[in-house]
């Protein structure tokens, strides 16, 4: 098959997400993968000019050895609300010219504009477009008046596709509720890599470079620092509380990681908040090796958290990792009670909760339980559902079976 993937962050420097493992699992499977992405973070780059040129990177390897992708990325200018003006533009061309030369055998949005524009854009011919959402993207639109806009274009182009995945039951109520047609709308879980993510990587050298003891309790946190991560509130609480065996590592950038290194420096926590920025996929499971118990404490009450199940829990789990999160729904419904997570009501009571699980001496029956959950979605068997699913839906399309509403 030849694929092409929408989306509209930077697939070259954002965490890997659900699609970069199943294109990358596609790939090793012998199939012709293309992805479309944004240059989402220009803001933060050193670069002159105005206008960003059309770049096509090739042979794109971001966590599975050997797998190969070509991203293309669109140009545009470099100017607040002009950057998603020429988008619009430069996107709905770059579709269009896949379309005739490249010819995929299916299209896959996770997108808001670009889905849309590709809903569009395969009218008439014998291509699908899949509707792919792992996130509800119209709640991260920065400025709150968008969002009607964006769940409006979200709307039409749930009802114009061919199959709608989601990554969660929670995310599944949300499409139907928002117009999806439930006999096409399916959930594909997310995967996790049982070999590259499992209890015999060795984190002692982690442990090491970042000065750990075998006496501290390591809380751990990867990712993107949204605003509602959640880590701030962490960090005062760490401040406040005298237990100096507890320490809190975190890998990764964004929004607030200036601000977690004020408060480091404010509260004197330079050996107990740990920072260690953005690190390579392939050193991931090492940092998570090297922790005693994971986190995930965004706000309860964060629209965007509500419906939406990280991939990262998967990886904290199958790497039998216990982990405190806060009540959200989706994570809640997917997981339950009795998996090796721990909820509490606010990420202030994040701390509180991990000294109360060492002390408890659970952490390692905690952790097996997560890994025992974990283990039962590999990577291989969810991609097995998402080429099964691309079969369907093309031989339906090829074959004139799909209507779907305007």
């Amino acid at each position: 098959m030849r694929l092409l993937f929408l989306q509209e962050t930077d697939w070259l420097r954002r965490y890997p997400a659900q699609q970069h493992h199943l294109a990358e699992m596609m790939s090793l499977r012998g199939h012709e993968i293309r992805a479309i992405d944004y240059e989402l973070l220009w803001r933060a780059q050193d670069r002159q000019g105005l206008y960003a040129k059309r770049q096509v990177f090739d042979h794109v390897t971001k966590i599975h050895q050997g797998a190969s992708i070509t991203v293309i990325r669109p140009g545009f200018i470099r100017l607040p609300l002009l950057d998603y003006v020429s988008m619009l533009s430069s996107h709905r061309k770059e579709i269009e010219r896949q379309i005739k030369e490249y010819q995929p055998d299916a299209i896959i949005g996770l997108g808001i504009l670009n889905s849309y524009m590709a809903a569009r854009a395969v009218r008439g011919t014998r291509i699908p477009f899949i509707y792919y959402w792992i996130d509800i993207l119209q709640l991260l639109i920065p400025a709150k008046p968008f969002r009607i806009l964006g769940k409006w274009v979200e709307s039409a182009a749930l009802k114009r596709a061919d199959r709608i995945l989601t990554i969660n039951d929670r995310l599944k109520d949300f499409v139907l509720g928002m117009g999806a047609p439930d006999g096409r709308t399916h959930v594909l879980r997310a995967g996790i890599d049982t070999q590259q993510f499992n209890q015999s990587v060795d984190g002692n050298a982690i442990r090491k470079q970042y000065g750990l003891s075998g006496q501290d309790i390591v809380l751990f946190f990867m990712g993107w620092l949204y605003q509602f991560s959640g880590l701030r509130e962490v960090a005062r609480q760490l401040a406040a509380n005298r237990n100096n065996s507890l320490k809190l590592l975190i890998v990764g950038e964004g929004d607030t990681y200036e601000e977690l290194k004020a408060i480091r420096e404010k509260h004197n926590l330079q050996d107990k908040l740990l920072l260690a920025g953005q690190k390579p996929y392939h050193e991931i499971p090492k940092f998570i090796a090297a922790a005693d118990i994971c986190l995930l404490p965004a706000y309860p009450h964060e629209p965007v958290m509500q419906d939406i199940v990280p991939i990262k829990l998967y990886e904290y789990m199958a790497m039998k990792k216990p982990v405190i999160a806060t009540r959200l729904p989706g994570v809640m419904r997917e997981f339950g009670d009795d998996n090796g997570l721990l909820y509490v009501d606010r990420p202030e009571d994040v701390v509180g909760k991990a000294i109360q699980l060492a002390a408890n001496g659970n952490i390692n029956e905690l952790g097996a339980k997560a890994r025992s959950f974990a283990e039962k979605n590999s990577w291989e068997k969810i991609t097995s559902e998402f080429e099964r699913l691309l079969e369907e839906v093309i031989k339906e399309k090829q074959n004139g079976r799909l209507s779907k509403g305007v």
